[in-house]
């Protein structure tokens, strides 16, 4: 029986290591290319937005107010569907005008506030409240509650407004929904897609090292002058 060589085995572990991360680098390959080629603006959806220059919140040193730090350690004057509101110690909405205590923002307001930026071409569909998100949601890792305001079309969107404070705080859509699921393969964290230093990755990375130095190891196993000498 013939004797297998160290070539046999070279090859035989660089095949195999191609199998198991194979579809890996294809999958890094086809999201570093499409991160690559795409504008990052309209990732983050710019170009459904409006061009405005309302004032969304204003540090009250600017307003020149006198806060005694033992009552209110902060204070935002925001405008809400242009009216004035006090955001005061990041829990209590009043009005700057009646002082009214403002618990949360309705639906119909929270309509306004994404009108009020999202451009008049897109009609609203859908108005969605959420009280709580998964770890694969688009709006993951953000505060809650929030007002979901989705939009007819193709592109999918969704608009974003914090209940408390009434902020319009961010818009997703269809290519922004295909960015995410492509980092969440670059990244390999499909538990919650944003850790970049999981177990997994660092595996199939020193895999991939190993794949490259066998694919080395093998062409140089394989030319002339090297094959008599690892035969002998």
């Amino acid at each position: 029986m013939r004797r297998k060589n160290n070539k046999y085995y070279i090859r035989k572990t660089h095949r195999y290591l191609g199998v198991i991360i194979g579809i890996q680098f294809l999958f890094w390959t086809i999201s570093g290319l499409y991160f690559t080629w795409t504008d990052i603006d309209e990732i983050h959806g710019d170009h459904f937005i409006k061009e405005t220059d309302i004032v969304n919140s204003i540090d009250s040193k600017e307003l020149g107010l006198s806060i005694d730090s033992s009552v209110v350690s902060s204070m935002e004057l925001k405008f809400i569907n242009s009216e004035p509101y006090l955001w005061v110690n990041d829990s209590k909405l009043i009005h700057a005008k009646t002082g009214e205590v403002k618990s949360e923002i309705s639906e119909s307001e929270a309509k306004k506030i994404v009108r009020s930026r999202v451009k008049e071409e897109y009609e609203i569909e859908t108005v969605e409240f959420l009280e709580s998100t998964g770890p694969h949601h688009e709006y993951r890792g953000r505060e809650l509650p929030v007002w979901q305001v989705n939009f007819k079309g193709n592109e999918s969107i969704a608009a974003y407004v914090d209940v408390k404070t009434g902020d319009f705080k961010t818009l997703r859509h269809r290519d922004w929904r295909w960015f995410d699921f492509l980092w969440m393969s670059h990244t390999m964290d499909y538990e919650g897609r944003d850790d970049f230093n999981n177990l997994l990755i660092r595996v199939f990375s020193l895999f991939g090292l190993f794949t490259v130095c066998s694919g080395f190891l093998l062409f140089f196993v394989s030319t002339k002058w090297s094959h008599k000498k690892l035969n002998k």
